[in-house]
């Protein structure tokens, strides 16, 4: 007998939308208080989704719900650093 497998999903904190897990991006904030953009999505800390779009992150930026995800305050660098990174990977819609 086949067992279908369950599909994880999480909601983008931008646009509010559920997608499978692995179409989104994870954005963590570490234990030691850095906030970096986790590939593998296992890495400890607390994570946020994002859809891999600037639209979506401008959004999340804009209403402050990475913030909120993410419980601290995120500054200006990080927000551009994140946009380089999500834009720079080539995952822009």
């Amino acid at each position: 007998m086949n067992r279908v497998r369950k599909v994880p999903l999480r909601k983008c904190v931008g646009c509010q939308e559920m997608k499978p897990k692995a179409e989104l991006t994870r954005v963590v904030r570490t234990p030691e208080g850095d906030i970096v953009l986790d590939p593998t999505g296992k890495r400890n800390g607390r994570g946020a989704y994002l859809c891999p779009s600037e639209a979506c992150l401008n959004v999340a930026v804009k209403r402050r719900a990475l913030e909120r995800a993410l419980k601290t305050t995120i500054p200006q660098e990080i927000h551009e650093s994140l946009r380089r990174q999500l834009v720079g990977d080539g995952h822009v819609h």
